[in-house]
């Protein structure tokens, strides 16, 4: 049995291209003892998948030259020598740009398709939704009567946290690239306010004049000179949550600006980074179930972008750069 996979051919310069990636066909070994035969339904394709593209040292290991690119992907279980899984199966797990592939079964978590879509376990009730969750409730500690502020708000996780802000009772403001997108926030995330950054020329008056009285929790997707502009607006006691820097990772140098340190002192503001496994990785089970609960109370709506097809799986992530997503961005490979 031979199967197709995407292979890391060239690091990225800036923007990843297609000329990045390589596919290549190979055949599918027999699972051994503890092993399952995977069919991929669902590939993720995410931003931090950048960073690892660069041989540099961080808190995960780069990907390898001609090896295949990993990520979160739903998967069906073909064969079963593991004693958890049988066929028909539906597994969530870390695992390689493959149409199929053998995979040991202690890596693996089943997931129910009765609960939710297949693909919403790569997103709302998967990382991105853990992500937004034990962000804002973990650091930024949101209370009623407080601003939120979200860039790339009607991303993934950003649309994820203006939904969590409100149900705790906060005023929320989100940022986006797009008139379309202001109005998906506005509309089906419940944002009270929306700022479309390209079409703004001074983004600290703009935000000055969506949140009159300040902002308390910014969470921070995007970094550069958005969060600039809000350091310039932040309350005192405010948190600010470094979730991603998408607008810095193309870049080929560190981008330099504005000294945060006064403002961090003067004003007693907590300035965080994380990362979802090292940090929240012994509560993902709590995060989840309370997800799936106001999910299932309607609390949470959730917005999906999916491609379809194994040959649209590096276009999909290229396209993450350009904002071409509302919501979470997946790629159907096979038919559930």
């Amino acid at each position: 049995m031979k199967t197709q996979s995407i292979l890391l051919k060239q690091r990225p310069e800036k923007t990843p291209q297609n000329s990045d990636f390589e596919f290549k066909e190979e055949e599918v070994s027999t699972p051994k003892s503890n092993e399952v035969l995977l069919k991929s339904i669902y590939i993720s394709v995410d931003p931090y998948l950048r960073g690892r593209m660069r041989d540099v040292e961080s808190y995960i290991e780069p990907f390898q030259l001609n090896e295949p690119i990993t990520s979160a992907i739903i998967a069906k279980v073909e064969k079963s020598e593991h004693e958890n899984f049988k066929e028909g199966d539906y597994v969530l797990g870390h695992l390689a740009w493959k149409e199929y592939q053998v995979a040991k079964g202690e890596n693996l978590r089943k997931v129910d398709p009765k609960q939710a879509n297949l693909s919403a376990y790569l997103g709302i009730l998967g990382m991105t939704g853990l992500t937004a969750y034990f962000g804002l409730t973990e650091i930024g500690a949101p209370k009623e009567g407080e601003t939120v502020l979200v860039s790339g708000a009607a991303g993934a996780v950003g649309s994820t946290v203006g939904q969590i802000a409100k149900i705790y009772g906060c005023k929320t403001i989100g940022i986006a690239g797009s008139d379309e997108k202001i109005d998906l926030i506005k509309g089906k995330f419940n944002y009270d306010e929306g700022i479309n950054y390209k079409t703004t020329d001074n983004m600290k008056e703009a935000i000055s004049k969506a949140a009159t009285n300040g902002i308390d929790v910014y969470y921070d997707n995007v970094g550069g000179e958005i969060l600039d502009a809000t350091l310039q607006n932040i309350n005192r006691n405010g948190r600010v949550i470094n979730c991603g820097a998408i607008s810095q990772y193309n870049k080929d140098e560190t981008a330099t600006g504005p000294r945060v340190e006064g403002i961090l002192i003067k004003k007693s503001v907590k300035m965080q980074g994380f990362t979802l496994q090292n940090d929240f990785g012994e509560k993902f089970n709590e995060g989840t179930k309370k997800l799936a609960q106001w999910l299932q109370e309607g609390k949470l709506n959730y917005e999906e972008t999916i491609r379809e097809g194994f040959e649209k799986v590096p276009q999909a992530f290229i396209d993450l750069f350009s904002g071409e997503n509302k919501g979470k961005m997946v790629v159907k490979v096979a038919e559930e």
